[in-house]
């Protein structure tokens, strides 16, 4: 896997992936940004958050589970002191379709967290103190 990210003026980058997507990142203005991006904490916030819902759709298809959304929402708190990382993560899933099953989305949103999240796995053995909740929306 291979990114580059480029400078572009004061405190944004152009960020582009080896598979050849690109995303603004940038900084508030008060830290010579322009906001014109997100935060890149605020980018790994997101890449975990579509890792795991990535996992969690894709136990969900595989089980047949009759999904019409997903949502993950997710709240990170921050260290005060620099560096100013993540000390944790709390993702809450809202899974929307008809007659599902409890126990299948409580499976799929277990197997992501304890075995296929690469993204919040590695941050949980960094120290971060993740963990995940749902709710089950009938259609």
């Amino acid at each position: 896997m291979k990114a580059s990210i480029k400078w572009t003026d004061g405190r944004q980058f152009v960020a582009e992936s080896g598979s050849g997507h690109s995303v603004v990142i940038d900084g508030p203005p008060d830290h010579g940004g322009r906001n014109t991006g997100p935060r890149p904490m605020e980018m790994l916030l997101m890449g975990m958050g579509a890792c795991t819902a990535f996992d969690v759709m894709q136990i969900l298809e595989k089980s047949r589970a009759p999904v019409s959304d997903c949502v993950a929402t997710l709240e990170a708190e921050r260290a005060d002191e620099t560096p100013s990382v993540f000390t944790r993560i709390h993702v809450h899933f809202t899974i929307s379709g008809r007659s599902l099953k409890e126990a299948q989305v409580k499976r799929a949103v277990e197997l992501s967290a304890e075995k296929y999240c690469s993204a919040s796995i590695m941050l949980a053995r960094g120290g971060v103190e993740v963990s995940h909740s749902y709710t089950i929306v009938e259609d």
